[in-house]
């Protein structure tokens, strides 16, 4: 059994579509991050995506826990032409895309972008990867809202639509568990 504790960043305070834009993340509530270190298990390896927002987040907690390479393979969505764009922006741009992107999440994409099931695939490889190097492990995940939600919803077996209602606050922690046929999962957006 190999354990997941995925961490979402630190906010960013953006109010606009965040994918692969290196924004920075606010760690200056101290005491949350405090919280979390002594949540997540002493002994697990931290790993986190490429971004400075990720990795920043990972280094704020990692502590002496062994630190792993960053994997660009565990990035947000990328949202493309929609990046650093306000929602009504894109819901202009592109009125039907827009929302048929939220509301039937899958196979579409925004304009140059990647789909649900494209973030899905990418980030299952990497904890494949992962739970092979590591079996039994537990390991924290420094990553994005869409990089939680497409593995939660591979664990709970979930159209991406009832996935993509779950709440995920930033520096909450969604743990789940692989086991030898498939998947549990022991905490949902859970804050120290």
């Amino acid at each position: 059994m190999t354990r997941f504790h995925m961490v979402r960043h630190g906010p960013t305070h953006e109010k606009t579509f965040v994918g692969w834009r290196d924004v920075p993340a606010d760690l200056s509530d101290l005491a949350a991050l405090a919280r979390l270190d002594a949540g997540l298990p002493a002994d697990a390896l931290v790993i986190s995506s490429d971004l400075g927002r990720a990795v920043r987040t990972a280094d704020a907690i990692a502590g002496s826990r062994r630190r792993l390479p960053h994997d660009r393979d565990l990035r947000e969505f990328d949202f493309g032409d929609w990046d650093g764009r306000h929602h009504s922006e894109a819901s202009q741009s592109h009125p039907d895309l827009s929302r048929a992107f939220w509301e039937r999440p899958g196979d579409l994409a925004a304009p140059n972008g990647e789909s649900w099931n494209a973030v899905a695939r990418r980030v299952a490889a990497v904890f494949d990867r992962l739970h092979r190097a590591h079996p039994g492990a537990d390991i924290v995940v420094v990553g994005h809202f869409g990089m939680i939600l497409t593995q939660l919803g591979i664990a709970r077996q979930q159209e991406p639509v009832l996935t993509l209602g779950q709440k995920i606050d930033n520096l909450s922690v969604t743990s789940i568990r692989r086991l030898a046929n498939g998947w549990d999962v022991d905490l949902i957006n859970h804050i120290y």
